[in-house]
């Protein structure tokens, strides 16, 4: 579905009216947001904290899709049927491809619960998302940015974050083609594609994912995983056949990584 982005109190209508249709059940879970990953949830405490705003770099330019990709299957796990919204400028197409709903709902997703949002420029962008993570019985808000994004200074990043913690929304940021710089995330993400394990009749794998922590506010960062998206499970786990390592965190080989002191900003 797709909004008009200046009309925002026809967005603040919009997100009431699909939160409503849902009942009790459209309200946002509390508490965390996990990923069905054992060992990449219990080294999180359980997994990301709903309220608060996370980030998620693409390791490489060429990354992006695949880090919008994770972002969106995340959001999808949230529980009921309270609506998701992204928000992305008007060119991200050409940059990041469109959202296909029936990729969507091929993956086990619920596209009708997408509020697709497109901006004229990045300054509506970042009203929007103001706007947008305020509105109460939406279960996660998307934002994604290409470049630097200077209007995302520490100021609206903690504007953003308050408005999060008041709603109880959780805020995904996608951050593509940018490196990290200082900013109140409760946490920071490097996303990367992980080759899928082919299935039978050597027919395409389920999505798979490179993650790294860079950055943690409760906790240390540095750990790295690997998950691969289950479509009857709704949910990521390890690649099928294959047995998790033990402890907490899975190490994997280095790889396309973020430059050492981005990763160590903020």
């Amino acid at each position: 579905m797709r909004e008009s982005s200046s009309p925002l109190a026809g967005l603040r209508k919009q997100i009431a009216r699909l939160a409503a249709d849902g009942g009790p059940a459209s309200r946002p879970a509390e508490g965390r947001l996990a990923s069905g990953h054992a060992g990449f949830d219990a080294a999180i405490g359980g997994g990301l904290m709903t309220g608060k705003a996370h980030e998620f770099f693409a390791a490489d330019a060429l990354d992006g899709t695949c880090a919008a990709a994770f972002a969106a299957l995340l959001a999808l796990r949230t529980p009921g049927k309270a609506p998701l919204i992204w928000l992305r400028t008007a060119d991200a197409a050409n940059r990041t491809g469109h959202i296909y709903a029936p990729g969507i709902a091929e993956l086990g997703g619920d596209p009708d619960r997408l509020l697709l949002v497109e901006t004229p420029d990045p300054r509506m962008l970042l009203a929007c998302a103001n706007d947008a993570i305020r509105c109460a019985g939406s279960a996660a808000v998307i934002v994604e940015s290409w470049g630097k994004f200077p209007l995302l200074d520490l100021t609206a990043g903690r504007r953003l974050v308050l408005g999060a913690r008041d709603a109880g929304t959780t805020l995904l940021m996608l951050r593509l083609n940018a490196a990290p710089t200082p900013s109140v995330a409760e946490t920071r993400w490097s996303v990367a594609p992980a080759a899928s394990h082919m299935l039978a009749a050597d027919a395409p794998g389920a999505p798979a994912f490179d993650l790294e922590l860079l950055r943690w506010r409760a906790g240390p960062a540095g750990g790295r995983w690997r998950l691969d998206w289950n479509h009857d499970d709704k949910s990521f786990g390890h690649r099928l056949g294959e047995t998790p390592l033990p402890g907490p965190l899975l190490s994997l080989p280095a790889r396309r990584t973020l430059p050492a002191h981005g990763a160590a900003a903020a």
